[in-house]
């Protein structure tokens, strides 16, 4: 059975966020999008509370990617990828 990478889609949120890191966060979020979510969404670390059905995968100490899965379109939906710590 052949593995399929699932999509990755961006809220406009997230496009935000992500044009506020350095250029090196960057370069690592498109890592961690590319190598491990779009491959296995479900490794990152499943969200409780409010953010139930979401998942999460720190950037840096400060930074984390926020995201759900819709596994009947193949799809990773990136919510929010900056801090939740304060700004």
């Amino acid at each position: 059975m052949t593995r399929r990478n699932y999509r990755i889609k961006l809220t406009r949120q997230a496009s935000k966020d992500i044009q506020k890191l350095t250029p090196k966060l960057q370069n690592k979020l498109k890592d961690i999008l590319r190598y491990k979510i779009a491959v296995a969404p479900e490794a990152g670390k499943p969200l409780t509370g409010q953010l139930k059905g979401y998942y999460s995968v720190r950037l840096n100490i400060q930074d984390r990617i926020v995201y759900r899965v819709e596994k009947e379109e193949c799809v990773v939906i990136v919510v929010r990828a900056k801090t939740h710590y304060g700004e």
